[in-house]
Protein backbone atom coordinates (compact mmCIF):
# COMPACT_ATOMS: atom_id res chain seq x y z
CA UNK A 1 0.00 0.00 0.00
CA UNK A 2 1.21 3.49 -0.77
CA UNK A 3 1.85 5.88 2.10
CA UNK A 4 -0.60 8.72 1.53
CA UNK A 5 -0.10 12.18 3.03
CA UNK A 6 -2.85 14.80 3.22
CA UNK A 7 -1.84 17.60 0.79
CA UNK A 8 -3.01 20.30 3.23
CA UNK A 9 -1.14 18.92 6.23
CA UNK A 10 1.93 18.36 4.03
CA UNK A 11 2.07 22.10 3.26
CA UNK A 12 1.17 23.64 6.63
CA UNK A 13 3.38 26.64 7.25
CA UNK A 14 4.43 26.87 3.59
CA UNK A 15 1.36 27.65 1.50
CA UNK A 16 -1.37 26.53 3.92
CA UNK A 17 -2.37 27.55 7.43
CA UNK A 18 -4.48 25.94 10.15
CA UNK A 19 -8.27 26.32 9.95
CA UNK A 20 -8.36 26.89 13.71
CA UNK A 21 -6.09 29.71 14.92
CA UNK A 22 -5.86 30.02 18.69
CA UNK A 23 -3.69 29.31 21.72
CA UNK A 24 -4.76 28.11 25.15
CA UNK A 25 -3.36 26.41 28.23
CA UNK A 26 -3.15 22.62 28.49
CA UNK A 27 -6.19 22.41 30.77
CA UNK A 28 -8.57 24.09 28.25
CA UNK A 29 -7.09 22.63 25.06
CA UNK A 30 -9.27 19.51 24.86
CA UNK A 31 -12.53 21.36 25.52
CA UNK A 32 -11.66 24.08 22.95
CA UNK A 33 -10.76 21.48 20.34
CA UNK A 34 -14.03 19.63 20.94
CA UNK A 35 -15.97 22.92 20.66
CA UNK A 36 -14.34 23.61 17.29
CA UNK A 37 -15.37 20.17 16.01
CA UNK A 38 -18.97 20.54 17.21
CA UNK A 39 -19.20 24.08 15.76
CA UNK A 40 -18.00 22.88 12.34
CA UNK A 41 -20.42 19.94 12.31
CA UNK A 42 -23.33 22.18 13.34
CA UNK A 43 -22.60 24.79 10.65
CA UNK A 44 -22.04 22.20 7.91
CA UNK A 45 -25.32 20.45 8.70
CA UNK A 46 -27.26 23.72 8.62
CA UNK A 47 -25.59 25.03 5.44
CA UNK A 48 -25.46 21.92 3.25
CA UNK A 49 -26.70 23.69 0.10
CA UNK A 50 -25.23 27.15 0.73
CA UNK A 51 -21.97 26.66 -1.18
CA UNK A 52 -19.86 26.54 1.99
CA UNK A 53 -16.18 26.28 1.09
CA UNK A 54 -14.36 26.42 4.44
CA UNK A 55 -14.76 27.50 8.07
CA UNK A 56 -11.98 29.39 9.86
CA UNK A 57 -12.21 29.69 13.65
CA UNK A 58 -10.18 32.23 15.62
CA UNK A 59 -10.32 32.46 19.41
CA UNK A 60 -9.34 35.03 21.99
CA UNK A 61 -9.91 34.84 25.77
CA UNK A 62 -13.20 36.76 25.38
CA UNK A 63 -14.60 35.87 21.94
CA UNK A 64 -14.94 33.25 19.22
CA UNK A 65 -14.74 34.63 15.67
CA UNK A 66 -15.84 32.47 12.77
CA UNK A 67 -15.16 33.17 9.09
CA UNK A 68 -17.54 31.47 6.65
CA UNK A 69 -16.23 31.27 3.07
CA UNK A 70 -19.16 30.67 0.71
CA UNK A 71 -20.02 31.03 -2.97
CA UNK A 72 -23.67 31.89 -2.17
CA UNK A 73 -23.67 34.63 0.50
CA UNK A 74 -27.27 35.55 -0.35
CA UNK A 75 -28.55 32.09 0.61
CA UNK A 76 -26.46 32.14 3.76
CA UNK A 77 -27.86 35.49 4.93
CA UNK A 78 -31.47 34.62 4.17
CA UNK A 79 -34.17 37.20 4.85
CA UNK A 80 -32.79 40.02 7.00
CA UNK A 81 -29.99 37.76 8.21
CA UNK A 82 -32.30 35.16 9.75
CA UNK A 83 -30.02 32.23 8.86
CA UNK A 84 -26.98 33.83 10.44
CA UNK A 85 -28.96 34.66 13.56
CA UNK A 86 -30.01 31.02 13.94
CA UNK A 87 -26.44 29.84 13.44
CA UNK A 88 -25.12 32.36 15.94
CA UNK A 89 -27.71 31.25 18.51
CA UNK A 90 -26.78 27.58 18.10
CA UNK A 91 -23.06 28.38 18.45
CA UNK A 92 -23.69 30.33 21.66
CA UNK A 93 -25.20 27.16 23.13
CA UNK A 94 -21.97 25.28 22.33
CA UNK A 95 -19.30 27.72 23.60
CA UNK A 96 -18.91 29.18 27.08
CA UNK A 97 -21.60 31.67 28.08
CA UNK A 98 -19.11 34.43 28.85
CA UNK A 99 -17.66 34.45 25.30
CA UNK A 100 -18.77 36.70 22.44
CA UNK A 101 -19.59 34.98 19.14
CA UNK A 102 -18.93 36.82 15.85
CA UNK A 103 -19.71 35.61 12.33
CA UNK A 104 -18.02 36.94 9.20
CA UNK A 105 -19.21 35.94 5.71
CA UNK A 106 -16.60 35.99 2.93
CA UNK A 107 -17.62 35.42 -0.69
CA UNK A 108 -15.59 32.96 -2.77
CA UNK A 109 -14.80 34.87 -5.96
CA UNK A 110 -13.97 31.87 -8.18
CA UNK A 111 -16.12 28.92 -7.04
CA UNK A 112 -15.24 26.92 -10.18
CA UNK A 113 -11.61 26.81 -8.98
CA UNK A 114 -12.39 25.85 -5.36
CA UNK A 115 -11.70 22.17 -4.57
CA UNK A 116 -14.35 21.89 -1.84
CA UNK A 117 -17.10 23.37 -4.03
CA UNK A 118 -16.12 21.17 -6.99
CA UNK A 119 -16.27 18.06 -4.79
CA UNK A 120 -19.64 19.09 -3.33
CA UNK A 121 -21.07 19.64 -6.82
CA UNK A 122 -19.97 16.17 -7.97
CA UNK A 123 -21.32 14.57 -4.77
CA UNK A 124 -24.74 16.17 -5.32
CA UNK A 125 -24.84 14.90 -8.91
CA UNK A 126 -23.85 11.38 -7.90
CA UNK A 127 -26.54 11.30 -5.20
CA UNK A 128 -29.04 12.11 -7.98
CA UNK A 129 -27.85 9.04 -9.93
CA UNK A 130 -25.90 10.97 -12.58
CA UNK A 131 -23.20 8.85 -14.26
CA UNK A 132 -19.88 9.51 -12.54
CA UNK A 133 -17.94 10.04 -15.80
CA UNK A 134 -20.42 12.67 -16.93
CA UNK A 135 -20.32 14.46 -13.56
CA UNK A 136 -16.51 14.48 -13.46
CA UNK A 137 -16.09 15.65 -17.06
CA UNK A 138 -18.62 18.46 -16.65
CA UNK A 139 -16.81 19.65 -13.52
CA UNK A 140 -13.46 19.55 -15.35
CA UNK A 141 -14.79 21.64 -18.23
CA UNK A 142 -16.02 24.31 -15.81
CA UNK A 143 -12.62 24.77 -14.14
CA UNK A 144 -10.97 27.97 -15.48
CA UNK A 145 -7.53 26.81 -16.60
CA UNK A 146 -6.49 30.45 -17.00
CA UNK A 147 -6.69 30.78 -13.19
CA UNK A 148 -5.30 27.37 -12.19
CA UNK A 149 -2.56 25.21 -13.66
CA UNK A 150 -4.15 21.84 -13.15
CA UNK A 151 -6.95 19.85 -11.53
CA UNK A 152 -7.36 16.19 -10.65
CA UNK A 153 -10.66 14.53 -9.67
CA UNK A 154 -10.88 11.02 -8.23
CA UNK A 155 -14.02 9.00 -7.49
CA UNK A 156 -13.99 5.70 -5.61
CA UNK A 157 -16.61 3.13 -4.61
CA UNK A 158 -19.33 1.11 -6.33
CA UNK A 159 -19.34 3.30 -9.44
CA UNK A 160 -22.59 3.15 -11.41
CA UNK A 161 -23.78 0.36 -9.09
CA UNK A 162 -20.96 -2.08 -9.95
CA UNK A 163 -20.59 -5.06 -7.62
CA UNK A 164 -16.83 -4.51 -7.18
CA UNK A 165 -15.65 -1.14 -5.93
CA UNK A 166 -12.95 0.63 -7.92
CA UNK A 167 -11.25 4.00 -8.28
CA UNK A 168 -11.41 6.22 -11.37
CA UNK A 169 -9.76 9.59 -11.91
CA UNK A 170 -9.33 12.29 -14.54
CA UNK A 171 -6.82 15.12 -14.73
CA UNK A 172 -6.40 18.37 -16.67
CA UNK A 173 -3.05 20.13 -16.65
CA UNK A 174 -0.42 19.11 -14.09
CA UNK A 175 -0.79 18.48 -10.36
CA UNK A 176 2.64 18.07 -8.66
CA UNK A 177 1.60 16.45 -5.35
CA UNK A 178 5.18 15.85 -4.13
CA UNK A 179 6.29 19.47 -4.59
CA UNK A 180 6.02 21.36 -1.31
CA UNK A 181 6.19 24.73 -3.08
CA UNK A 182 3.04 23.85 -5.04
CA UNK A 183 -0.07 25.64 -3.76
CA UNK A 184 -2.62 22.82 -3.95
CA UNK A 185 -6.22 23.15 -2.81
CA UNK A 186 -7.48 19.73 -1.65
CA UNK A 187 -10.94 18.50 -0.66
CA UNK A 188 -12.54 15.15 0.16
CA UNK A 189 -16.33 14.66 0.19
CA UNK A 190 -18.63 11.65 0.54
CA UNK A 191 -21.68 11.02 -1.62
CA UNK A 192 -24.39 8.73 -0.24
CA UNK A 193 -26.08 6.78 -3.03
CA UNK A 194 -28.48 3.83 -3.13
CA UNK A 195 -25.49 1.52 -3.81
CA UNK A 196 -23.38 2.80 -0.94
CA UNK A 197 -20.95 5.62 -0.18
CA UNK A 198 -18.78 7.09 -2.93
CA UNK A 199 -15.66 9.08 -2.08
CA UNK A 200 -14.75 12.15 -4.13
CA UNK A 201 -11.29 13.72 -3.92
CA UNK A 202 -10.28 16.91 -5.73
CA UNK A 203 -6.83 18.47 -6.12
CA UNK A 204 -6.54 21.96 -7.64
CA UNK A 205 -3.01 23.15 -8.45
CA UNK A 206 -3.08 26.94 -8.33
CA UNK A 207 0.54 28.08 -8.62
CA UNK A 208 4.09 27.62 -7.39
CA UNK A 209 5.41 29.74 -4.52
CA UNK A 210 8.30 31.86 -5.79
CA UNK A 211 11.78 30.83 -4.62
CA UNK A 212 12.25 34.29 -3.09
CA UNK A 213 9.39 33.72 -0.64
CA UNK A 214 10.16 30.05 -0.04
CA UNK A 215 12.28 29.22 2.98
CA UNK A 216 12.31 29.31 6.72
CA UNK A 217 10.87 32.81 6.86
CA UNK A 218 7.64 31.55 5.22
CA UNK A 219 6.90 29.06 8.00
CA UNK A 220 4.31 30.09 10.61
CA UNK A 221 4.96 28.82 14.12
Amino acid sequence: MGQKVNPTGFRLGVSKSHKSAWFTNKFDYVSSLKEDYVIRQSIENKLKDSGLSKIIIQRTPVQVEIFLHTSKPGLLFGRAGESLTRIKTSIKQIVSKDKIVRLNVIEVKNPEADAQLIAQSIAQQLSKRVAFRKAVRQSLTKVPLNLVKGVKIQVGGRLNGAEIARVEWLREGRVPLQTIRADIDYASVESHTMYGVLGIKVWVFKDLISTKNFGRETFVY
